[in-house]
């Protein structure tokens, strides 16, 4: 961090928490890429805060929420956005293990605790214009992919900036998991195992998350090399030239053995990366708070981060 701050350093590279809590972060930045999400809204703003305040004569780029989804979400729908009239997005995403194991038939690369918050924060969505709020785990529905079988999706609170950016009358995100996984998750729920209030268990003060997570962290942790994939449905519908345009993209990706990479953080990552390349490149010149849907909007810039991806084996069909 001295180094960064004193101007030993080009790169910084560090988590949000961590980022939310330094000075001076604005005075020697020119450009940040936020691939990673914290399920607390206040971690982001205060990390955000530490690089653009008001009246401060260095003016930085951040793009944010650049991962998969939000991040590559994102960038194909402001590209779309920015050419046709878009009425109706949906965006169906999950990261799920091969090998099914009972009961959860769930792994990732994360800690539990963050993937519970997809679990508790109620969703919300777009509907007729206006944000409409609904419970976590609502509306579940089967989807069936090729070469995967059938997955199940429900109401996750995953549309982040393009409730605002976006003036689509529609738009919905849901999470995916194998069909049943969520009744598991409803009884844990009903039975407050996600609960941040503390209670006493033998003269100890305990919260039943912290518990829960530390349950749940051998099961859910994907082994060293274990094959697993990424599946991210795009669904855009609308008008163009006053005909009716639709488009559909389907992007399933899985383990790479040959350089030992998750296909989570393939599709996180490069895309993380692609990003960045853009800004080393002078591409995308934007200043201030950028989410990715204002990449999508630049059609070179768009084109980039798709071919950087097809280079990488990441395709949409």
């Amino acid at each position: 961090m001295k180094e960064f701050v004193e101007g030993d350093a080009n790169i910084f590279i560090i988590s949000l928490r961590s980022g939310a809590g330094i000075n001076r972060l604005q005075e020697v930045s020119s450009y940040a890429i936020f691939g990673e999400l914290d399920w607390s809204s206040g971690v982001i703003d205060q990390c955000i805060g530490r690089l653009w305040r008001d009246g401060q004569e260095n003016k930085v780029t951040a793009i944010v929420d650049c991962g998969i989804a939000p991040g590559l979400s994102n960038i194909v729908l402001g590209y779309h956005n920015k050419r046709m009239k878009v009425k109706y997005f949906e965006c169906l995403v999950g990261g799920l293990p091969v090998n099914r194991t009972w009961p959860f038939e769930y792994k990732a690369p994360f800690s539990p605790i963050d993937v519970f918050e997809i679990y508790i924060r109620p969703s919300r969505n777009m509907e007729s214009g206006k944000i409409i709020t609904k419970p976590a785990l609502s509306e579940p529905e089967f989807v069936d992919f090729e070469g995967i079988g059938t997955l199940e999706a429900f109401n996750t609170d995953g549309l982040g900036t393009l409730l605002t950016t976006m003036e689509i009358p529609s738009m919905i995100e849901k999470t995916l998991r194998y069909p049943g996984h969520i009744e598991y998750i409803k009884v844990l729920k009903k039975c407050g195992f996600f609960s941040t209030k503390e209670i006493e268990v033998n003269g100890k003060k305990i919260k039943p998350i912290d518990l829960t997570s530390q349950l749940l962290l051998p099961m859910w942790s994907l082994e060293e090399g274990e094959d697993e994939f990424t599946v991210l449905k795009i669904t855009i519908e609308g008008e163009k030239n006053n005909q009716p345009k639709n488009y559909t993209y389907t992007l399933i990706d899985r383990y790479n053995h040959k350089d030992n990479i998750s296909s989570m953080a393939r599709t996180t990552g490069y895309t993380c990366t692609s990003a960045a390349r853009l800004l080393l490149t002078n591409k995308f010149k934007r200043k201030g708070i950028c989410p990715p849907e204002f990449i999508g909007e630049d059609e070179n810039c768009y084109n980039s981060i798709i071919n950087d991806l097809i280079e990488r084996g990441i395709k949409f069909k």
